[in-house]
């Protein structure tokens, strides 16, 4: 397994308990991915040292895995932004955009039926038939008053190009509710692990067949060294880069440290351009069954990934699209690897997804090698 993420941990587990001896390797000093959490010494607070992950799935088995190795405690997402009103005026309103924030945003008092059609009827514009570009579905839907206050800033500076020139299908649901839900997502199981999820992971990869070592970069001829090799690893670092980079973007976290609530909430979106960061989190606020007097922060900035980045999300327009296909000609020639996960197979992913693959490329691994057929290189096709 390469890398000690959700994606190698599963898998990993998976096969030991069917009698295989894994080797889990992973370039950093720490397991768990970008999902790393760890206890700060000074405040208390365990700290999503790569930023927030907030669990959140429909998926019933997925949700009975991740309590199987650690206690998950309710959490609600319930995101606020600060951004300017159509006079104007700065304020802190509720995301996704609800009843709560269309009537503040207008300075309304609006029953749900109303809200409905103020924005359908006066606010969206509806000549735009086909949304092709993420501002025309936002214009499409909303209209430009809550476009330019919610989302184009915040999407200039996190994808560090304008919404006229991304996809409508980044945007691919648009959330709107007419109702005072401000539960940012719709799933069915919700929360957090009780003591983070780098204990989590380090549960499911305490098996007497697991070995893990840190600190080890992989190379291609360490795979010649066992049966098969599961890369959750960048693509096209896997064989060095040599058609050029995919694009990510990446973050930077500005850390500050205060005593008390800084900010009342777990994320503060900042909607305006002109604010250089896109958020800034507060990660008590992830764990609010604990009690910290002090607090730890995180201002949070994106810009386009360099070569010694940590990658987070994929960019996947039209240039990188090429070029991801170039590298899945050239990955379907490989023999006893399979590429997963994220970084694998080039896609953003939530958690929930990652482990769902990684469950069914494991068990489908199994099927394939009782029936004495070779494993696909790739379980999810990247394209």
């Amino acid at each position: 397994m390469v890398g000690a993420g959700l994606s190698g941990a599963v898998i990993g587990r998976h096969l030991a308990e069917a009698g295989h001896k894994i080797t889990v390797v992973d370039s950093r000093a720490h397991i768990g991915g970008n999902c790393h959490t760890e206890r700060d010494e000074k405040t208390g607070v365990n700290v999503h040292v790569y930023g927030p992950h907030i669990f959140h799935t429909d998926d019933a088995e997925v949700w009975d895995y991740v309590n199987r190795f650690e206690t998950f405690q309710p959490y609600k997402n319930r995101v606020k932004t600060t951004s300017l009103d159509p006079k104007g005026q700065r304020g802190v309103f509720s995301l996704p955009i609800n009843l709560h924030t269309i009537n503040q945003f207008f300075g309304k008092t609006f029953r749900p039926d109303e809200a409905h059609d103020f924005i359908t009827k006066e606010q969206a514009d509806t000549s735009i038939a086909d949304p092709q570009t993420f501002e025309e579905q936002a214009m499409r839907f909303v209209g430009k008053d809550l476009y330019e206050a919610f989302f184009k800033g915040y999407t200039i500076k996190q994808w560090g190009m304008h919404p006229s020139e991304l996809p409508a299908s980044i945007l691919k649901r648009l959330p709107v509710r007419f109702n005072y839900d401000d539960n940012y997502f719709f799933h069915k199981y919700q929360g957090m692990p009780e003591n983070g999820y780098t204990q989590m992971i380090e549960k499911i990869l305490d098996h007497r067949n697991i070995t893990v070592q840190l600190n080890t970069t992989f190379t291609r001829d360490m795979g010649t060294a066992y049966d098969h090799v599961f890369y959750s690893g960048p693509l096209d670092g896997y064989f060095d880069y040599e058609l050029g980079r995919l694009g990510y973007r990446t973050l930077d976290f500005e850390r500050f440290d205060t005593q008390g609530d800084y900010q009342g909430c777990a994320v503060m979106n900042y909607g305006e351009e002109s604010v250089p960061y896109t958020r800034i989190t507060e990660h008590k606020h992830f764990a609010p069954w604990e009690s910290h007097e002090g607090s730890v922060c995180y201002r949070e900035f994106s810009r386009a990934a360099e070569p010694e980045d940590i990658p987070y999300y994929p960019i996947r327009q039209v240039k990188e699209k090429a070029l991801l296909q170039d590298y899945v000609t050239l990955a379907e020639q490989a023999k006893d690897v399979t590429f997963v996960g994220r970084l694998g197979t080039y896609r953003y992913l939530d958690m929930d997804v990652t482990i769902r693959e990684a469950l069914d490329t494991a068990r489908n691994y199994l099927d394939l090698r009782t029936a004495g057929q070779p494993a696909p290189v790739f379980a999810v096709d990247p394209v």
